[in-house]
């Protein structure tokens, strides 16, 4: 086996003041991993993909609003947004999530 760790991954990514922060994990044309710090109220403006994507909360706490329906994330929470549907993020609080696409109709 080649490039197999243990890792833990509140480690793999620091916050940065007044930022969003992003580290590609698996980035393949099927799907990608990706993880993400947001300082507190920074976020990502409203966007859609044309895949279900799967969000997994490994710290802090947000507010994920999808087709304009307000959904507050904790850590240990997971959410899927379904493709297509407007969705938008910002961090109540430092936050740090994982995010998986497939890329798969």
């Amino acid at each position: 086996m080649k490039n197999v760790e243990v890792t833990n991954l509140n480690e793999m990514l620091d916050y940065q003041e007044g930022s969003v922060v992003s580290r590609a994990l698996i980035n393949k044309n099927e799907g990608t991993v990706t993880l993400f710090s947001f300082d507190k109220d920074e976020g990502l403006s409203e966007h859609s993909t044309p895949f279900d994507a799967l969000v997994y909360v490994f710290d802090g706490k947000a507010k994920i609003t999808i087709s304009k329906i307000d959904h507050i994330v904790e850590k240990g929470q997971m959410l899927i947004m379904p493709a297509n549907d407007p969705h938008a993020l910002k961090a109540l609080e430092k936050f740090k999530m994982m995010l998986i696409m497939i890329k798969a109709k």
